[in-house]
């Protein structure tokens, strides 16, 4: 068997937990997806960048120790001000 793949043995302890039954509040606890930036649902948007412009992206979140996501959305903000 490969490392990959799964096992008789684990397929019957999936098997046996779902016969003992879940507590479904705790489920409904568990978050889904990444946590919420606000009360509004976010959008993705797909956006094209040459070599070069990822570089200077990488290098502004590098320097302000922010996520790609987050350094275009500090620039998208000051753009917009």
């Amino acid at each position: 068997m490969r490392e990959d793949e799964i096992g008789e043995a684990q397929i019957q302890v999936w098997a046996d937990e779902a016969e003992q039954g879940y507590d479904v509040e705790t489920l409904k606890r568990r978050g889904r997806g990444r946590p919420g930036r606000g009360a509004e649902p976010m959008q993705v948007v797909a956006v094209r960048l040459s070599a070069d412009e990822i570089e200077a992206l990488d290098a502004i979140a590098t320097r302000d120790q922010v996520s790609r996501s987050e350094a275009i959305r500090r620039a998208l903000a000051q753009f917009a001000a």
